[in-house]
Parts: structure tokens; sequence; C-alpha cells
């Protein structure tokens, strides 16, 4: 026997009684195959448990995905007058078919000055009147900006003539204008129809075209409602419109504001229930905050102004009581309306899981759908 033999059988002879064989466990080694791979754990076995739980991605270190919006008041308040505006329109033509001298009166002179005050707003924003100006040189049908842009252009002069009509109409009737004026208040009062008619065509455009605006933008609580918010800003500009008529003009011809008020009020709940059930988690901030406190108040508001207006046209005892508290509860829950659900969308653009979540279930539907 060689030395290297005998001391490879005292190594083995050492190692035998310990349960040790050169370094493995003693008896079959599982992990390993005859040809030397490793073996597949059996089935039904518990294998490796993890120490870390699954990570959850829902921001990127804490900070927002999104920019929020440098937009201010400016905007939900151009958001707001702008409806007011084409609502307006679209009741004054009513009144003007229809024969109520006061209701027309109310909706164009409303109008007029509702577009006033959301232009001013827009260009405040803008900072310069020439930015508004810059945006007339090309007319782009993919850009929400572009058309809005555009249906403003169309709209307000249509507006504005109108509604200098019912103003230099009274005044000429009054006999409060100069001789040199008068050829050109009798111009504007044969105008007047056609204008408010022109006007009101393009009055829906205007209360909608904004939620386009928003919903076309990277902000979560914004981009994810593009299907309703335009149904929802419509039946808010609708009712806000009807509200302004309850609250002005007389009570006998108030019969058409308070059949739009109603329509429009129930348009817009509607479509925001179902608007919100749409959206999954970025209906969140809908609810939360300020913005949930300004939506709530937008439904009680809502739903008091379209039930005095109803009761008010029902009850002739009660209109003259309850007509114009409707009117001011109605166009209140506008304005909430706007401003709950601009704060809501920059409440989104904060919070990186408004951005995060719903971006990763996509991920995941879609690999489901090609799997």
């Amino acid at each position: 026997m060689s030395v290297h033999d005998a001391g490879t059988e005292r190594l083995t002879d050492a190692t035998a009684g310990t349960g040790f064989r050169t370094g493995r466990p003693d008896g079959p080694d599982t992990s390993r195959g005859a040809g030397g791979g490793r073996r597949r754990r059996r089935r039904g076995g518990r294998g490796e448990q993890p120490v870390v739980p699954d990570a959850t991605f829902t921001s990127y270190y804490g900070r927002p995905v999104v920019k929020p919006s440098p937009w201010e008041a400016d905007i939900p308040a151009y958001l707001f007058f702008g409806g007011v505006a084409g609502g307006s329109s679209l009741l004054a033509a009513g009144a003007d078919l229809t024969g109520r001298p006061s209701l027309r009166r109310v909706a164009r002179i409303g109008a007029l000055g509702a577009i006033s005050v959301s232009f001013a707003a827009l260009v405040h924003d803008l900072g310069r009147p020439r930015r508004f100006v810059n945006m007339l040189r090309v007319a782009k049908p993919s850009s929400p900006m572009s058309v809005g842009t555009w249906i403003l252009t169309l709209y307000g002069p249509f507006a504005g003539v109108a509604g200098a009509a019912e103003l230099t109409g009274n005044a000429l009737r009054r006999g409060w204008l100069p001789q040199r004026l008068r050829p050109v208040a009798r111009l504007l009062h044969a105008a007047g129809r056609p204008a408010g008619m022109v006007a009101a065509g393009t009055g829906p455009a205007v209360a909608a075209y904004t939620a386009v605006l928003l919903a076309d933008t990277a902000t979560p609580s914004w981009h994810e409602a593009y299907r309703e918010l335009p149904f929802v800003f419509v039946g808010s500009a609708g009712a806000a419109a009807g509200g302004l008529g309850l609250l002005a003009a007389h009570g006998g011809d108030t019969g058409p504001a308070t059949r739009l008020a109603v329509a429009g009020t129930a348009l817009e709940m509607l479509a925001e229930q179902r608007m919100e059930r749409s959206m999954g988690l970025t209906a969140e901030p809908l609810h939360q905050g300020t913005a949930g406190r300004l939506m709530r108040a937008s439904k009680v508001l809502g739903v008091l102004g379209a039930a005095g207006a109803a009761v008010s046209a029902a009850v002739p005892q009660l209109g003259r009581w309850l007509r114009r508290p409707a009117g001011a509860a109605l166009l209140a829950s506008s304005v909430c309306t706007r401003f709950g659900v601009f704060e809501a969308g920059q409440a989104s653009a904060r919070d990186p899981k408004y951005t995060v979540v719903p971006q990763r279930e996509r991920l995941e539907r879609s690999g489901r759908a090609t799997t």
C-alpha cells in the first residue's frame, strides 16, 4: 500500500462515525444529481421564504411625479364665468324666441359681463394680451387650447353685440343717448337677435371646452375625468345661467330659467357620479381637503337651489320668496364646482400615488391582455 492510499484510508475511517464526509453531510446528497447539477425542490415544498416583503412603488422618492400647474385663482374664475356666459347666451335666445324681454335682457347682459370677466381672468393669467393674440396665428384642431381660443374669438363679439343691443336699447328708450349715437343704437338693436343666436349656438362649446382643456393636461384627477368632465361643466353652466335668470329677471319671465336650472343641476349630478366611478383612485381628491369641502357644498347648494326653483314655479305664492335665494344658491353651487375640480386636480398632482398607481394598474392590465 502506498503512502497516499494509507492516508486516504485513515481519513475515511476517521470521518465515518461523525456524520461528515469530507465536509459534506452524510447520506445521499440531495442538492445535486448524478451529473453534478443542482436538483429542483420537490413540488409542494415551501421553498425559500422572503425575508423582505414585496416592495410597492407608489412614488419617486416621495416626490411628485407630475408638477402641479402654476395656475392660480384666475383660472377657476375663468372657468366659472365662461360657463355662466355660455349658458346665459343659450337662455337669452330661448327668452327672445318666446317673448320674455326681462329674461332676455338679464341673460344677454349677464353673458356680456361674464365673458368680459372670464377674458380678463385669462389675460391676467397669461400676463399680457399679446399672448392671446399670438394664439390666433394658427388653428390647430388637435390642440384644445387653440380650439378654445377660436371658440372664444367667435363667441365673444356676437355675445358683445347682443349685450350691447340691450344696453343701448334701454338707453334709447329712456332718451339717454345723444342724437349722434342713436343710429348706432338702432343698428345694434337690429343686430341683437342674429348675434344672440350665433352666441347661443357657440355658448355650449364655451362652457364645455374648458373641461377638455383641463383633461388634456397630465394632472391625474383632470386627465382621468376626460369622458364626463365636459358634461359636468355644461350642466353646471346651465344651472348657473338659470340661477342668474331667477335672481334678476321678473317673476313672470322666469319659466325657461327654472327649467334650465333644474335640467342643468340634474345633468351635473349624474355626470359627476359617473365621473367619480370611472376615475378610480384619482377620484379621492374630490372628497378630501379643500376640494372635498367645495364639492360637498356644490351638491348641497345645487339640490337646494334646484328644489327651490321648482317649488317657486309650482307654487306662485312662494315664488317671490324662494326664487332669488334659489338663484343665488345655484350660482354659488357652480362656483364651488369649478373651484372644487380645480383644487382636486392640484392635490392629485402633489401626491405621487395618483400618478404612479394608475400607471402601474394600466401596465398590469395591458400585460394580462397580451398573455
